[in-house]
């Protein structure tokens, strides 16, 4: 998403464009968040945010993902996969858990589709 609104042509920033409008699009409030604090200036935040009105906002993290969360870099440790990011595997395991599937550029997410079965939006 972020590719998206930095005018960046990748591969995620045109499936989203093609997603727009045609299907349902989550977005939560952590992702909200790594979006917007990308932004330097006041009124590409407002852009940003009519733009995100028609995304279905929700929370992210409640005990049941926290859980879940701990239990996944746990796990992925384990298999000797370094987490990067803390919020990586937040967002992975709120979409796991959710049953959504994840829109990203990220090879962080990689371990979690492998290995936890973090279903992804192909390209």
């Amino acid at each position: 998403m972020i590719d998206y609104f930095a005018g960046r042509r990748t591969a995620s920033a045109d499936r989203l464009d093609r997603l727009l409008g045609s299907e349902p699009i989550v977005i939560g409030d952590l992702v909200l968040t790594e979006l917007l604090q990308g932004f330097q200036k006041d009124a590409d935040v407002r852009r940003a945010l009519s733009l995100l009105e028609p995304f279905e906002f929700r929370e992210m993290v409640g005990r049941e993902v926290a859980l879940g969360c701990a239990r996944n870099f746990r796990l992925l440790r384990s298999k000797g996969v370094t987490v990067r990011k803390t919020i990586g595997v937040i967002i992975g395991t709120f979409c796991l858990q959710n049953g959504f599937p994840l829109l990203h550029s990220d090879r962080d997410f990689d371990p979690m589709e492998t290995h936890l079965g973090l279903r992804v939006v192909r390209r």
